[in-house]
């Protein structure tokens, strides 16, 4: 399944953003220390998956949020399980 997943650090409690076509096989990765943005973070816990139509869809969404460089943000989509841009009101 395609989408974009935050895992979070039970190290440090920092979040990590990517997006992926295999969620289990992606997060087995991360926490068997073979990605090397979140080598020395692992334990990672999945907080959030969001199903995407495509590749291109996951990997866009993934870039925009990290933009916004804001913890809040990042926990609202966490709670939330929808992209800040997809909120109504916003």
């Amino acid at each position: 399944m395609i989408g974009l997943y935050i895992l979070q650090s039970l190290k440090n409690n920092r979040y990590y953003i990517g997006s992926t076509v295999n969620i289990d096989q992606r997060l087995a990765e991360h926490n068997q220390g073979r990605v090397r943005a979140t080598k020395f973070i692992s334990p990672l816990k999945l907080k959030v998956f969001i199903p995407c139509t495509s590749v291109e869809e996951a990997r866009s969404s993934e870039y925009r949020l990290k933009k916004y460089k804001s913890k809040a943000i990042i926990e609202k989509v966490v709670s939330d399980g929808i992209f800040p841009w997809n909120h109504k009101g916003l």
